[in-house]
């Protein structure tokens, strides 16, 4: 009996052991495993990174970026479980400019193998890490549990987050937001969920998903999350701060008042591309609008490299082109020592622009919101042989009868608004009926028109205090 006794005692103390020693190993704070993580956590510190953007992150305004100074850049968010389905629009996201230092790209996902899946085919397209997308406010990515949905679990998030570090050998980063409501800021705890699973390092968007792009970035929280993670002995890992940079003077800023390690741009990135070189020289860059013209042509020229200079590649590229000039539109010169203590009050890039009574046609034409505007600007570029040339061609198109008709109308087409016409008569199906619910009453001749003059006015005040019409 005192044998059994015995050697139940020397069983207990040796299973106590076991738990010391397991609890210690929990609480004790990770630190890079490999040269891979001390690398790419070199490449994030003391940097200005380019956010992934949905449909702006292509590789040739990455190129653009990079001849701006950019170092590290994130692809657009892919969706794993697309990629690993062989969808060739997800394959070609993972393509990256051999002029890129470090390059990442970003998954969505809320499976471990299906995340550990993606990042090896990332890693044999060379990317130098991963990103987990934890962020996305989209109806498509929520409703699938991903994106921003991940936010509502800091356990699931940090199971997920340590099964893809445990899976692959590249280090792995997390970008997410304060929370998914703002009653459920949840911050802290995703940080802390990340950094414990052995996420390399995070980005945090200082806004919640519901709050999409408005208001301002919520910067105190920020600060918060990288006091605490200094303060648990995870000072390895970077914190990257994200929300509402316009300016290199309001990314040093932001970098000395929180202490993060590196700041991401997004919105500032694609309203003028060498915020990168700003960044990198302290010094703001004001570019007049043959400069402007001689970057977007490199942009159009761009295009023409990565998807070919004939018919096709112009049907690709115009997917993308056109649509940059919503953001390019919104340059605004913003010199340190005019608006620096203005961007303490409100951040520079939640300004609404305004044009002055006054102005060079080239500039307005540059800083025109609408799409058609748009279409043309692009088209001169693509078609122009030199810079001087595209001047020359938009200098024309500035003082045109095409263009006084957007600027007076904001469109091209001065037709009826389509919203505002009757229903068309006629077969509208197999029936002979229209589907869905069934119209109201037919409206007059005299409510259309007032309905038509009251469109019109708004359009008129809104174009003339600098606006865009139609909203978006």
């Amino acid at each position: 009996m005192a044998l059994l006794w015995r050697t139940a005692y020397t069983a207990f103390l040796f299973a106590g052991c076991s738990f010391v020693t397991i609890t210690n190993a929990l609480s004790t704070p990770s630190s890079p495993t490999s040269p891979k993580h001390e690398d790419i956590q070199s490449s994030l510190t003391n940097k200005m990174i380019l956010a992934p953007l949905t449909r702006g992150g292509n590789l040739p305004f990455r190129r653009l970026c990079a001849d701006f100074g950019m170092e590290t850049s994130v692809s657009e968010m892919i969706y794993a479980r697309s990629l690993l389905k062989g969808d060739r629009v997800e394959q070609a996201r993972l393509r990256r400019w051999k002029g890129e230092p470090t390059f990442g790209v970003q998954f969505a996902t809320n499976q471990v193998s299906e995340g550990v899946g993606a990042i090896q085919q990332a890693a044999a397209m060379g990317a130098d890490f991963c990103d987990l997308n934890c962020g996305c406010p989209i109806h498509e990515a929520t409703r699938r549990g991903l994106g921003s949905s991940l936010l509502r679990s800091p356990n699931k998030l940090h199971k997920l987050v340590k099964g893809m570090v445990e899976g692959t050998d590249i280090p792995i980063t997390v970008k997410i937001r304060l929370g998914c409501e703002a009653d459920t800021i949840n911050c802290l705890e995703n940080v802390r969920a990340a950094r414990e699973a052995g996420a390399a390092a995070i980005t945090i968007h200082g806004r919640t998903a519901q709050q999409g792009y408005s208001k301002n970035a919520d910067w105190e929280l920020i600060r918060q999350a990288v006091v605490e993670t200094k303060a648990e002995g995870y000072g390895h890992v970077p914190i990257i701060g994200n929300g509402d940079i316009l300016t290199y003077y309001e990314a040093r800023r932001r970098m000395e008042e929180t202490g993060v390690d590196s700041v991401m741009v997004g919105r500032g990135a694609l309203t003028k591309p060498w915020i990168f070189k700003e960044f990198n020289d302290n010094a703001t860059w004001l570019p007049d609008a043959k400069e402007r013209v001689q970057v977007y042509r490199t942009l159009a020229n761009y295009m023409k490299d990565h998807f070919g200079d004939d018919a096709m590649g112009r049907k690709k590229s115009w997917n993308f082109l056109p649509w940059h000039f919503e953001f390019l539109s919104r340059y605004t010169p913003y010199p340190e020592e005019e608006f620096a203590t203005q961007s303490i009050e409100r951040p520079l890039i939640q300004n609404r622009m305004v044009l002055p009574d006054q102005m060079d046609p080239l500039e307005v034409l540059l800083a025109n919101r609408c799409s058609d505007a748009h279409d043309v600007i692009a088209s001169i570029l693509w078609e122009s042989d030199s810079d001087e040339f595209a001047v020359k061609k938009l200098n024309e198109y500035s003082e045109s009868h095409d263009f006084k008709e957007i600027l007076r109308t904001g469109s091209a087409n001065s037709g009826e608004d389509e919203v505002l016409t009757n229903l068309p008569t006629g077969k509208a199906g197999r029936w002979e009926k229209r589907r869905g619910r069934k119209p109201g009453p037919k409206r007059t001749d005299e409510e259309i028109a007032q309905i038509r003059a009251g469109r019109a006015a708004k359009k008129e005040r809104v174009l003339a205090e600098g606006g865009v019409w139609p909203p978006n």
